[in-house]
């Protein structure tokens, strides 16, 4: 029998809607029922082996604690007496085997008697230290649970001793065998569900079939949306009755006309408050046509028809229509107001951050949801860069597409990223060059628009977009590009009116670009100077592998802020030795970033004194003090106080490592081992305040430590406290030990760097190196001039053998002279070293705290000579203070030969 729409009843097709929603039911009943059998199944095989451990337990124990089993394993043949013992209780207990053993692990019994006697399988150390031991194993007679209990003695001296061992074992499929019985009972019984279900889904699904009248998913959809584009698409009210005088259906204008509430739809039309008339007509079903009904304020022709015709439902269905002029003086009111609140939104929508390309998104994205369908926005490239735009060259303007926003990718729109040509010629390029909108609204016509490009053009409009505004985004007179408004959904095309808004629209919205492209130029140029008094690559040395991240801050709406006063140094030292410095100054903007490059050139300068890190710090705190001072402390911007300082000294020769920190975070160690430590340094005042003292951590670090040292700005954030980021940092750290300085620093980043810093972070990580005995040779030097000979022997002696006899000259006479000056004027004693790193590097040590002084010896003199001739023989020289007295040491070039390149990899700092 055919339906309703051409389709037999008695066959439910997998193509309709009931036929669709038969075969999920039926899947779904599959799927639970397969799910609830893998459930079972799994649950028995584990109830199995928990069967098994505790019945071979329970079965070992018993036996291990049965009366006479101390005396039989204590007599002269205790298989003659347990053999049959444990066969007897093997058979009793339903286990597999039970095996007595002594304490070695020897068989006394099993069921197999070849195997008395033999060393049995299974782990006995936790038995022996009297625990119980239960494991599954695969042995000769398949997959097995057995268990190892201990026996104690319980008399003389074996007493609470372990003198013996008994396992009970029982294979799995034993305890499994019983219930692998039910499993037909169990399918049977899920057979008969399923079954019982598909019937039952069967018969829901015919139901479904009767109410649908066997049409298909695609048929619905379309009947649907057909039906609801008509009924909300029209700008008229319609109005569905029933036979019985309820009301079945009203669209959102009848609503509106008739002022109706939400809950229209079931009740009585006479007791929804209209006036009689109005009512009595609706439940009439009369046709009309055309008939003025006034309803409230308003006037409204009503046409009516029936709905019973052709053998359709009883009722009838009225459409109603507004004549009054109220009506569009109201709808007039209506667009002003939506275009005002437009407007509103825009300025707080478009321009929330200082970046031209994001800027131009939102403004895209804005258009596109609000305005138009689709909205592009081209802008020129010098402005990408913070530039004001150059004139155009011979009349053609180049723009990049900078956004877009709800342009299908077919569509034939240019697409982010490419470089536009505008003619002169073009009415496009025309208007950017006049700084006109201009409003295209039938693109189909081809009215000299298509010139740009007319293969993207016909692309255009086949995709279906027939509307165009294109408005210059125009700032202080200058053209920064260009917005154009498409238009493709909305069947409607642009008008006059709207053009007016686009250009309202957008001249908010090129304000925002402009302030984004001044603050872009500003920052780029605040970043350039900062970079600029950034190291810009790590100096030559052996003392540690380093690299280094430095990230500036990404400011909003707040200003310039990006900038800031981070800082990181890496520095040679003498004796092989590398200082290395982090430090921030509090604030943002140029002056931070220019106090900055002055306090990391006062570093370098006091480093070049060879002072210990507290003594470098102190001076810096004096420096800032002078320079807040000469500045004016009251002034804001002239202040430097809340600058922070780290500086560390790592001594390959020794492994030591020297810390000390004025106010700033307190760095990590990395050990080779994988732990992560934070260095204890002793906390002093930021510089500036002055007044106390800074404390020095020392400790020595083996090789392969990574020091990783950085501000603030990595480790807090406005989301996240200093001590959370901290152990963020370390489990960071911790998660992969053994990655290279530059690797870890890509981690530490990719863990901890928030989408928009609002800090700078500088970020430097030294892996540590020593200097193996190899390379270093030291003695001490009793306080007699005869000792001067015996040492430069030595030395002459450890340079040939480092293959140094070109050097080997030089540095006699420089060790000649310094060691002899020391046996001369120091006191206490005298100590050299000699370190082959890049160079060679000659160090006398001893008790004083005088420093030798370069002088010019008169043509009369007699001595004065020798510290002028070390000065000219070596590359370098120079005396560091110790905490126990000086150190005088030289440098000699070896001749162009990196003796430690040749054998340490210098890594990727």
């Amino acid at each position: 029998m055919a339906g309703r729409y051409g389709r037999p009843r008695s066959v439910l097709r997998m193509r309709t809607v009931a036929g669709q929603v038969f075969l999920l039911q039926v899947a779904i009943v599959v799927l639970l029922v397969a799910a609830a059998i893998a459930a079972l199944v799994l649950q028995s095989r584990t109830d199995g082996d928990r069967e098994a451990r505790n019945r071979s337990v329970a079965v070992a124990e018993a036996f291990a604690n049965a009366p006479g089993i101390d005396e039989a394993l204590k007599s002269a043949d205790p298989t003659l007496v347990l053999q049959p013992r444990t066969e007897a209780a093997r058979k009793r207990s339903e286990v597999d085997f039970i095996v007595v053993m002594n304490t070695q692990g020897i068989r006394y019994t099993h069921p197999i008697p070849n195997r008395i006697g033999k060393k049995f399988v299974g782990t006995l150390k936790p038995a022996l230290a009297g625990h119980v031991v239960t494991e599954r194993i695969t042995g000769t007679i398949g997959p097995l649970v057995q268990a190892v209990v201990p026996v104690f003695g319980h008399s003389g001296k074996d007493k609470g001793k372990v003198i013996g061992l008994v396992s009970a074992g029982i294979t799995v499929n034993r305890v499994s065998g019983v219930v692998d019985d039910q499993f037909p009972l169990l399918f049977g019984a899920a057979a008969g569900v399923l079954l019982l279900t598909t019937g039952g889904t069967a018969l829901v699904s015919r139901r479904l079939r009767r109410q649908t009248h066997g049409l298909g998913p695609a048929e619905m959809t379309r009947m649907y949306e057909h039906h609801d584009a008509v009924l909300h698409a029209v700008r008229e009210g319609v109005i569905i009755v029933g036979g019985d005088g309820c009301l079945l259906l009203a669209n959102d204008e009848a609503r509106r006309l008739l002022d109706l509430p939400p809950d229209v739809e079931g009740r009585q039309v006479t007791a929804l408050g209209l006036d009689p008339a109005t009512a009595h007509l609706l439940v009439s079903g009369r046709a009309v046509t055309d008939e003025v009904h006034p309803v409230g304020e308003r006037l409204l022709a009503i046409n009516q028809r029936s709905t019973d015709q052709a053998g359709g439902p009883p009722g009838s269905v009225t459409t109603l229509r507004d004549t009054t002029e109220l009506r569009a003086l109201t709808g007039r009111a209506d667009v002003a107001r939506g275009r005002l609140k437009l407007l509103y939104d825009a300025g707080t929508e478009i321009g929330t951050t200082l970046d031209v390309v994001r800027t131009c998104e939102e403004l895209a994205e804005f258009g596109a949801t609000r305005f138009a369908d689709i909205v592009t926005v081209d802008v020129a490239e010098d402005v990408l860069i913070g530039e004001e735009p150059t004139a155009p060259t011979g009349g053609v303007i180049e723009m990049r597409r900078t956004a877009t926003s709800g342009a299908p990718s077919d569509s034939g729109l240019y697409p982010v990223g490419k470089l536009i040509r505008f003619e002169p010629a073009t009415a496009l390029g025309a208007g950017l060059a006049s700084g006109k909108a201009a409003l295209e609204a039938d693109l189909a016509a081809f009215s000299g628009w298509h010139l740009q490009s007319p293969g993207r053009a016909r692309k255009i409009v086949a995709h279906g977009i027939h509307s165009r505004i294109a408005v210059p985004l125009r700032a202080r007179g200058v053209i920064l590009g260009v917005a154009i408004f498409w238009r493709s959904d909305k069947p409607e095309p642009f008008e006059e009116e709207e053009l007016s808004l686009a250009e309202e629209l957008v001249a908010r919205a090129a304000v925002s670009i402009d302030n984004a492209r001044r603050y872009t130029r500003e920052h780029t140029m605040a970043v350039t100077l900062q970079r600029s008094l950034l190291p810009r690559g790590l100096p030559e040395q052996n003392a540690v592998q380093a690299a280094y991240r430095y990230l500036p801050a990404q400011a909003g709406l707040g200003g310039l802020g990006g900038v800031g006063g981070d800082w990181f140094d890496i520095i040679p030292l003498p004796g092989a030795r590398v200082a290395l410095v982090v430090g921030d100054v509090v604030g943002h903007g140029l002056h931070a970033a220019a106090t900055m490059g002055r306090l990391r050139t006062a570093v370098h300068n006091f480093a070049n004194l060879d002072l210990p890190p507290d003594e470098i710090l102190w001076h810096l705190d004096e420096l800032v003090t002078r320079i807040d001072q000469d500045e004016g402390a009251e002034e804001a911007e002239g202040s430097v106080t809340g600058a922070t300082c780290l500086y560390a000294i790592y001594d390959p020769a020794s492994g030591n490592c020297t810390m000390a920190r004025a106010g700033h975070v307190q760095p990590l160690l990395l050990l080779p081992d994988g732990t992560v430590e934070t260095a204890d340094v002793p906390g002093g005042p930021p510089l500036g305040l002055g007044g106390l003292p800074f404390e020095t951590w020392q400790r020595q670090l083996p090789e392969e430590t990574r020091l990783v040292l950085f501000t603030d700005g990595l480790v807090e954030d406005r989301d996240r406290d200093l001590d959370e980021g901290m152990a963020l940092l370390s489990r960071t750290l911790s998660d992969q030990p053994g990655r290279t300085p530059d690797e870890t620093c890509e981690a530490a980043l990719g863990a901890l760097l928030p989408e928009r810093p609002s800090d700078d972070i500088a970020l430097l990580v030294a892996r540590t190196r020593v200097l193996d005995t190899a390379h270093v040779a030291d003695w001490d030097v009793p306080p007699d001039p005869s000792a001067v000979a015996q040492i430069r022997a030595a030395a002459v002696r450890k340079l040939i053998e480092w293959g140094l006899a070109e050097e080997a000259f030089t540095a006699e006479l420089i060790l000649s002279e310094l060691v002899t000056n020391s046996i001369r004027y120091a006191a206490g004693p005298i100590r050299v070293r000699l370190i082959r790193d890049t160079s060679l590097i000659c160090e006398v040590s001893d008790r004083s705290s005088t420093s030798p002084h370069l002088r010019q010896a008169a043509t009369t003199d007699e001595g004065g000579r020798g510290l002028f001739l070390v000065a000219q023989l070596a590359e370098r020289w120079g005396t560091r203070y110790t905490t126990s007295g000086k150190v005088i040491w030289t440098e000699q070039a070896l001749l162009g030969i990196d003796l430690v390149a040749e054998e340490t990899d210098r890594g990727d700092a």
